[in-house]
Formats: C-alpha cells, structure tokens, sequence
C-alpha cells in the first residue's frame, strides 16, 4: 500500500501554507500532482481527491467504513464529543432524525421573518462614507438570528448570549487550535487556556437554559423547544449534555458559515456591476415588503448564492478516517488514513464550471449539478444538517442588503484570503463604504 505522491517539501512547511493560505496551496499542489494527491502536515497526512467518481465513492459510504467523526475530533474542545459532528454508525442516525425536523418545512418562513427584521435593524446602523468591515455586520447578524431562532432567547438574554459567544469565537477561530498538540490547557497562560474558560462560561448559560426550560415546561416556536421534546425511537429524549452540544454545533457552525458566506457573495457582487444590477431589479419586483417565501423563490438570488458557495467556499474540505484497509479512488488506503473531498478545487473543475474562475450566478440556470461536482455542505449521510436554514438565510440577508444598500470596495488593496479556523474569509473582513441606504419602505409607510 502507498499514498497518492505529495509534495517534495516539509511537512512542516505544509502545514504552514495549509494554515496560512490554503486555497492558493492546493491550486499549487493540484497544477504540481494532479486531482488525486497527498498532503503531508506534522500531525497527519490528507489524501485529496476532487473528481466527481472518486467524491461520490466517498460520500456513497454509510458512515461505517469511512468515519467523520474521527476526522472531525480536533473541533471536539469547543462543539463537545457528543454533537452530531463527532459520532459515526448508529449514532449518527439516530442524532440526525432527532436533529432534522426543525430545519425544513413551513418554520423557513417563521425564521425567515426574524432574518429579515433582524438584517434591517444592522442595515440601519451602518454609517455612511465611513470604511468598515463587511464581514463584522454579517456576523452580529447570523448571531442574533442564531440565538433568537435556535436558543428563542430576547432582550437581556439575547445580548448576553451574543457577547458570551462573541468572546468565545474570537478565541476559538485562531487557527492553530486545529493542531492537536497545541490543545494544552495551561490556564490563563496560553491561548487554549483562555479559550477553555469561555467555553465554560458560554456553557453555564446554556445548561441555565436547558435546566430551566425541563423545569418551566416553556416552550416555543425556537429550535431548542424542538429538540427538548424530541424522543428516538427509543423513546428517550436527549440528555443535558447532548443538547449542549449540539447547541453549540448549530450555534458556531451555523454563525460563523453563513457569515463568512454572505461576505464573499458581496465581495464578487461589487466587482460584477452587471450581476448586481439584475440582481436589485428581480427584489425589487417583488415589491416594498415581500415575503420570506416570494424572496426565496426569486432564482437570481438562489443562483447568487450558490454561486458565491462554489467560487470560494467556506470550508475548504470534507475528511473522513478509514476504519479498515481500503480501496478509495483507485489507492489501497490503510486503516487510519486521512481521505479529503476537497469542496474548492471540485468547484474550480472546468468539466463541471467552464471558465471557473468567473463570478457568472447565470451558469446555475437550468443546470442540474450532481451532489458529487457542488457540495458545499458536504454530502452523504454526512451532509450538513443546517443546509436549508443557512441557504435561506443567505438569502434573507443578501436580499436586505442588496435592496436597501449600495456599497462599494474601500479599493485599498486587493481582496485576499484569511483562515478562521476552518472557514476562509476574505482579509480585513471585506473593508467596504456606505453610499446610499434606501429607507425601509414597510417602516415608512406605516408611519
């Protein structure tokens, strides 16, 4: 058995460009080797693959062979060992039907309202002329929604969640933290340390929660009154402990994704003058104060945000950790290799995207693309739970923003890429300026 060839440099030197720029290094790597390919770091190695055939024998496995939760581990210090991220096999299922019912159906619209109302609130405290960062905004924004959706928290509660979890994130998007061996706890001391202790202080309001809602019987249209009700088919409810984490999965993974999402989808807008103007004239079709479901339906903007998902996406891969000697992509693989789908470079194909590297929303019109060539939430059993709710609230948002904002690039210096942990950013957050906000037209009438 051997690996796919790698790189002649360092392992060392590997991880570095992997944690420093990691989309520009797997171009490199992919020109150098190939679509299959081996990337050596100092605490594992990854074999890449990217081709739809390959891409689709990995996510065609039922979690028994090839295993999520093991490749996942390394985020188990923030999102908990027992979130649906970090188990395979039964448990895995059987998390996902508990999991699944709060994110389809006719609550879309219910969340898409507080998506809406929560975007204007942001929209209306933007300054105009003065250069900010974009990426800033967005992330108040999918929090707040986060926490009024998820956790149905309000008024004093919501703002201490949001800063508790603000404090959390700023510690634990560091990208080091990825490395296992610097996972050391040394108190305040160090980094991990500090971000140990936000961890249990974003966990005593959430088990505050947990515990008084099973008191109280309170309940209410939020994600969280959901799961406290929900029975396997055991009949056996969740435990404390499980909910917290995946509280805090659909919290971090949910804010922080989104997010980042939303910043790229006006990152390319503001530089395609065209693709934006369409874009204002299909929302402003549908009139003053549409509704969540008449904004979702509109396919420009369905094509725009997908389209931002595939030329950048928020994370670069999907990993699994074999459990037995395999065969994947043509390689005999041992028990205990590392297989990545890389997400960029399958977008980046031009068999599937011709001209990859162009901002062009029109080539998702009419086009059916297989889960094997756009996965931007994964795929398999193992595709992202939250995918519906964040694709509507990119939506939400970006609607918000491109009818009532006209924005434009600071033009300081070219947007790069910057890793948060596992997602990719653009640098400085997207510095942008305010030229013209248009008044909310709903507000306005009614008063």
């Amino acid at each position: 058995m051997r690996l796919p060839p790698g790189p002649r440099h360092s392992a060392a030197w590997s991880t570095w460009q992997w944690l420093r720029a990691p989309y520009p290094y797997l171009d490199r790597l992919s020109k150098e080797l190939g679509e299959t390919f081996t990337m050596r770091l100092l605490a594992f190695d990854l074999v890449f693959f990217s081709n739809p055939e390959d891409v689709k024998e990995v996510f065609l496995d039922n979690g028994e062979t090839l295993e999520a939760g093991r490749f996942n581990s390394t985020l188990a210090p923030l999102l908990g060992d027992r979130s649906v991220l970090m188990v395979d096999g039964r448990a895995h299922r059987r998390k996902r039907k508990l999991l699944l019912p709060p994110f389809h159906g006719e609550r879309m619209q219910v969340y898409g309202r507080t998506m809406l109302d929560v975007t204007d609130e942001a929209i209306d405290s933007f300054r105009h002329g003065e250069p900010f960062s974009f990426h800033e905004p967005m992330q108040d924004i999918t929090l707040r929604v986060i926490v009024r959706t998820v956790f149905g928290f309000e008024g004093a509660r919501l703002e201490e969640m949001v800063q508790s979890t603000k404090r959390l994130l700023e510690l634990g998007t560091w990208p080091p933290l990825l490395l296992p061996f610097l996972q050391v706890d040394l108190g305040r001391l160090n980094h991990y340390g500090r971000f140990r202790r936000a961890v249990a202080e974003n966990d005593a309001l959430l088990y505050a929660e947990i515990r008084r809602r099973r008191r109280d019987g309170t309940r209410g249209p939020d994600i969280l009154s959901l799961l406290l009700d929900a029975r396997d088919e055991d009949g056996e409810p969740m435990s404390d402990e499980e909910l917290r984490d995946e509280l805090v999965t659909l919290l971090v993974a949910g804010h922080e994704t989104s997010a980042t999402g939303l910043t790229w989808a006006m990152r390319w807008l503001l530089d395609a003058p065209e693709p934006l103007a369409d874009l204002r004239a299909e929302l402003d079709a549908l009139g003053p104060d549409p509704t969540p479901e008449a904004i979702a339906k509109c396919e420009l903007l369905d094509a725009t945000v997908r389209e931002a998902l595939r030329l950048v996406p928020v994370i670069p891969i999907v990993g699994r950790v074999l459990a037995k000697d395999q065969r994947v992509g043509g390689w005999d693989l041992k028990e205990g290799t590392v297989v990545v789908c890389s997400i960029y470079l399958a977008h980046r194909r031009p068999e599937a995207f011709p001209d990859p590297e162009r901002f062009d929303p029109r080539r998702f019109f009419g086009k059916k693309l297989s889960a094997h060539e756009f996965f931007p939430f994964g795929g398999g059993v193992r595709r992202c739970i939250g995918m519906a709710f964040a694709l509507y609230e990119m939506k939400m948002v970006l609607a918000r923003i491109v009818t009532r904002c006209e924005l434009a690039l600071e033009g300081r210096r070219p947007v790069g890429m910057v890793r948060r942990s596992i997602t990719i950013t653009p640098s400085d957050g997207l510095r942008v300026v305010l030229q013209k906000r248009r008044p909310f037209l709903r507000a306005r009438l009614a008063s």
